[in-house]
């Protein structure tokens, strides 16, 4: 599967879930860490922890693909699932205007704000 149809087949999995705010960030050029970010806003903690839950669910039922790693979502604010090429990003809206990834990232063609 290619990265860019991962990063899309995840930021709908979230927009199915209600997560608001969902961009996917192109990082290729700038990092060798991954090709994209998938960013996305839950409006409580607990809705950040069960958008984590679902796209790990559905990623594999989908694509039988496991994260390399998951981190954050017990505690709701800042969720993070790593898929080698792909990570997605699901904050708190708290979070998410203090961290602001897609303005590190933003290198004026590469953040495509996702609308299903």
């Amino acid at each position: 599967m290619e990265s860019c149809e991962l990063a899309k087949a995840c930021a709908k999995v979230l927009s199915d879930k209600k997560a608001s705010d969902i961009v996917i960030v192109n990082v290729g050029d700038q990092t060798v860490v991954c090709s994209y970010f998938v960013i996305a806003t839950g409006k409580s903690t607990t809705q950040v922890s069960s958008l984590g839950d679902n796209v790990d669910e559905q990623i594999k039922k989908l694509y039988g693909l496991d994260p390399v790693r998951q981190e954050g979502f017990r505690e709701g604010r800042w969720g993070v699932l790593d898929y080698g090429d792909v990570i997605v990003h699901v904050f708190n809206e708290e979070s998410r205007l203090f961290y602001y990834l897609e303005r590190l990232w933003d290198s004026g063609t590469n953040v495509e704000r996702y609308e299903d």
